[in-house]
């Protein structure tokens, strides 16, 4: 882990190193020998990083030395940020002559702050080279890795030892432990089969599978068996002599050869003539490579007798590897509210009658237990540490001091130690990444495109030839959802949208980051300043940043607020917050932005999103460095021209729901943007903006957007528009609105849309459906609001092949919907704002895959639609604002439209009463 931050100075260093400026002059060789001294420094702690698990040292001496590494690497950060900060205010300036005219004045200043700084810098360096000296003095050797660290070793046990438990030591593991029976089992698969049991660590991966590899069953139905534990440090030909071992023992044969004598194709040969005549079965637990099934295939003969290959892994791409073989991977259940409780009931309170939590601390404990979130290791483990805790007083201090229990107390040590396995086993890139979702709140859905943007920010971003850091970052988001680190929520398309955080794995990442000054969670600003933490996040806003000085060192700035706080404001930013690359205060009630947050010269993320600020300084315009600015859900209508000098933004959102006007036109709101934007050309992301006849004609040159949303002012010429849409091949998602519910979106000029366009969002009035929709052949949402077209459009997208959700708002003016056959991946279909409408139709055939229904403000139409028992996949259907009759005609058992819809797992109607809004579940009870 010290390894981190030591990779990220000398990749600032290498920055500055490449900007050939006068400043410079007097120091460059002392930066230049900085680098090097750390890239041997960085060589080290990266083969410790290997060797070692990062949390473990074998000496107090070896840890200190690493962190006294860590501080020196911060200090030279601190060095080179402030030669950037004044690099940026001698730099400022509209004209030549005017920074000509300010280097002049300030040329003595700059004298003085080379040799500052260039002392500095000398100090840093001696401070490095006498690294080696006190490695040597304090006796810190070369690290050396074992076979086994105890994290591996701790893992192995627990799987053997799974072997031997009882069916009464085990709660909840039935219904798994018989759907994998059941793979096993399946007489119609007579060649040979992998199957792979995927999860986290401490999940019961293990503890399943030894249910099942001891059953009468499966005893009953091999002819010889063998359980191999494999681990991160596997050496294959020791692998293989476990087998052997294991199948000979399992045979009672006797071992006549020294297999430490064999070779590896003689090892293959061996269990090669073994097994071919048999019908076997192997487990391999705790697999973490993909490599290993390559090294070993071929010790498994496919002799079509039905042979099984079992293999638990946390690692969901290994689980879903291609074998060669038929193959399927079964992901482990984590245990729901119910059975965690009664796991930890029976382990903490073994010794009371019927295994009874005392009433008096039976909160406290459920809420102990919540902290697992199902994970039976760490229920197991919980409940032992538990089982000697008599008062409250006890388990109000375990529960209250969560985090450093899990650090320190030993009796959690092997829990920690199996978490830290998946944690050691993360490529080095991604180390930080998984730290840094712990700044935010517990259960907190991690929007993906904020994680993305903050991980590019953060200079977290590997350079990978051929691709953007965007598809760097989602790539790495999606391996730590592969790894089992994250939760990685996807939307109906598949592609993620966001991720959790298994709250032990929080809690493990929050105490590894304030112990390597990654970042503090939830803490004092004392805290703050006792060490030198780069981030703080906080869940609590007390209107008094302006008064935290003196915390030079903070990088980034998270503030998580309640979004019903009281309206403050910012009145000047914190002397100490000048070096910020992050500045995140998501509905914070803020009402102001100061000027001197154009100081912040070093910003690159500035997330303003839901806060009452409704102007914004002209000194934005000095934040060059700026790559996402986020206005959504604030008052924002215009932005200053100084917008235009942020050459590097590559986010910009501003647009505004006034949900108390969801039902009307101008439900959203957009913010007017200067006429010439050819100036930001880094541009990925312009939504929603307000643009005018000039600004449409440039919007060609941004050819770099993705997602562009756009209102048109009455002036604008639609003909410029289609011409600038047309150039944009990048082009994914696409929104453009009228400037009145009256005035008519002509895009008849547009001759072909964008190939990638994903999503199309068009708010107006249309004369008729555009003659290229049905070339939309990669649109997988489409958005019509406002149409009030008098053909049906349905005809025009029934065929399109990849379209998934479909969203009509007041899009036809009809009183009847025939959906016929056709859109064969519709999954989602939403019905809105319809007051005609008074009949859907359903052809068999028609929307066979759809799983979603919303049928909103339809007052007219009084049943539901006919031909809904052909959509055998539908599970949710959502009402609101519809008749009464339409209510009543599937409430209760007895109503006419009951058994059309006997599938539906869920139909929510949702009502309006003088307390708030409700919602009443129709669908029939099991």
């Amino acid at each position: 882990m010290a390894a981190l931050p030591v990779d990220y100075t000398i990749g600032k260093i290498v920055s500055l190193l490449e900007n050939e400026v006068l400043l410079l002059g007097g120091i460059r060789y002392e930066l230049h020998e900085i680098k090097h001294e750390l890239l041997s420094v960085k060589s080290f702690l990266e083969d410790a990083d290997q060797k070692t698990k990062a949390a473990y040292y074998s000496s107090q001496a070896e840890k200190a030395w690493i962190d006294n590494v860590r501080d020196i690497s911060y200090d030279v950060e601190d060095i080179i940020d402030e030669v950037m900060y004044h690099l940026n205010r001698s730099q400022l300036g509209d004209s030549k002559f005017t920074r000509l005219l300010r280097n002049a004045i300030l040329f003595p200043k700059s004298l003085w702050m080379r040799h500052h700084i260039g002392t500095k810098l000398q100090n840093v360096k001696d401070m490095i080279r006498a690294i080696p000296e006190r490695q040597r003095r304090y006796g810190v050797k070369r690290i050396e890795g074992n076979k086994f660290c105890d994290g591996q070793r701790s893992s192995q046990v627990r799987g053997e030892s799974s072997l031997f438990l009882t069916n009464e030591e085990l709660v909840g593991i039935a219904d798994q432990k018989n759907a994998l029976l059941q793979m096993l089992m399946d007489g119609e698969v007579l060649s040979l089969k992998t199957i792979s049991v995927v999860g986290m660590g401490g999940s019961g991966k293990t503890t399943l599978v030894g249910q099942a590899y001891n059953s009468l069953i499966v005893k009953q139905n091999f002819d010889c068996c063998a359980w191999i534990c494999v681990s991160r440090n596997y050496v294959v030909d020791d692998l293989l002599r476990s087998m052997i071992n294991e199948l000979y023992k399992g045979t009672a044969s006797l071992m006549s050869i020294d297999l430490s004598t064999l070779s590896y194709r003689q090892l293959i040969e061996m269990l090669v003539n073994f097994l071919k005549p048999l019908r076997y079965i192997i487990v391999l637990d705790d697999v973490w490579n993909v490599n290993l099934w390559s090294e070993i295939r071929l010790a498994f003969p496919d002799n079509k007798r039905g042979s099984r290959i079992l293999l638990t892994t946390r690692r969901e791409d290994v689980g879903s590897f291609s074998f060669g073989v038929k193959s399927c991977m079964h992901h482990i259940e984590l245990l729901g509210k119910d059975k965690a409780w009664a796991l930890f009931c029976s382990k903490a309170f073994s010794n009371c009658p019927n295994n009874q939590c005392p009433p008096e601390i039976e909160i406290l404990a459920k809420d102990i237990v919540a902290k697992c979130q199902g994970l039976p290791l760490a229920i197991v483990v919980l409940a032992g540490l538990m089982t000697t805790k008599k008062l409250e007083m006890e388990w109000r201090k375990i529960y209250s001091s969560f985090s450093w229990e899990l650090s320190n107390n030993p009796v959690l040590e092997s829990l920690k130690s199996v978490l830290m396995l998946s944690f050691d086993d993360l490529p080095y890139p991604l180390k930080r990444c998984f730290l840094y979702c712990c700044i935010f709140p517990e259960d907190c859905l991690i929007r993906r495109n904020r994680l993305v943007r903050l991980w590019m920010a953060e200079g977290f971003m590997e350079e990978v030839r051929g691709l953007t850091p965007e598809e760097v970052a989602e790539s790495y988001l999606m391996e730590l959802g592969y790894r089992g680190m994250l939760e990685v929520v996807k939307n109906p398309s598949g592609r993620p949208k966001g991720c959790k955080m298994h709250d032990l794995m929080r809690e493990l990442a929050s105490s590894m980051s304030e112990k390597e000054n990654f970042c503090i969670v939830n803490d004092s600003l004392k805290t703050l300043k006792e060490n030198k933490a780069r981030r703080l996040s906080t869940q609590t806003y007390d209107g008094e940043i302006e008064s935290w000085r003196c915390i030079s060192q903070l990088r980034s700035f998270f503030v998580f607020s309640n979004k019903d706080g009281s309206s403050s404001s910012l009145l000047s930013m914190p002397s100490g917050f000048r070096l910020l690359r992050v500045l995140d205060m998501e509905y914070v009630p803020i009402c102001k932005l100061p000027s001197e947050v154009g100081n912040l010269f070093n910003l690159r993320y500035l997330n303003l999103k839901g806060t009452g600020i409704r102007k914004l300084p002209k000194s934005i315009g000095r934040l060059h460095n700026l790559q996402t600015l986020n206005l959504y859900q604030t008052r924002v209508k215009k932005l200053p021209s100084e917008i235009m000098n942020l050459r590097n933004l590559r986010y910009l959102i501003s647009c505004y729901y006034d949900l108390e006007l969801v039902d009307e036109f101008h439900y959203a709101s957009c913010t007017q943007i200067p006429s010439d934007i050819t100036q930001l050309q880094q541009l990925q992301v312009l939504h929603f903006i307000k643009v005018n006849d000039h600004a449409t004609k440039y919007l060609k040159n941004l050819t770099q957007l993705t997602c562009m949303g756009i209102e048109l002012t009455r002036e604008a010429d639609e003909r410029f528009l289609c011409s600038s849409i047309e150039k944009l091949h990048h082009l994914c998602h696409l929104a453009i609105k009228a400037s009145t519910d009256e005035e008519v979106l002509r895009l008849e000029a547009l001759s072909s849309p964008p190939p990638n366009l994903h999503r199309l969002n068009l708010i107006g009035k249309l004369d008729k459906v555009p003659h290229w929709f049905q070339s939309l052949y990669n649109l997988k949402a489409l958005y019509l609001s406002w149409s009030r077209l008098a053909e049906n459009p349905l005809r025009y997208i029934r065929s399109l092949p990849n379209l998934q959700r479909l969203t009509l708002v007041n899009a036809y003016t009809g009183k009847r919907f025939h959906f016929p056959e056709g859109f064969i991946t519709l999954k989602s279909l939403i019905l809105h704002n319809f007051p005609c409408l008074n009949e859907i139709v359903i052809d068999k055939g028609g929307m066979s895959g759809v799983q979603n229904l919303w049928l909103f403000n339809c007052m007219a139409l009084k049943t539901l639609p006919l031909g809904i028992e052909h959509l055998t996949n539908l599970q949710h259907i959502n009402l609101k604002n519809v008749s009464q009759l339409l209510i009543e005609s599937i409430r209760g058992e007895e109503s006419v439209d009951r058994p059309r819809v006997q599938h539906v797992s869920k139909i929510n109607d949702y009502y309006q009463s003088q307390s708030g809004w409700y919602c009443e579940n129709l669908a029939p009870r099991d």
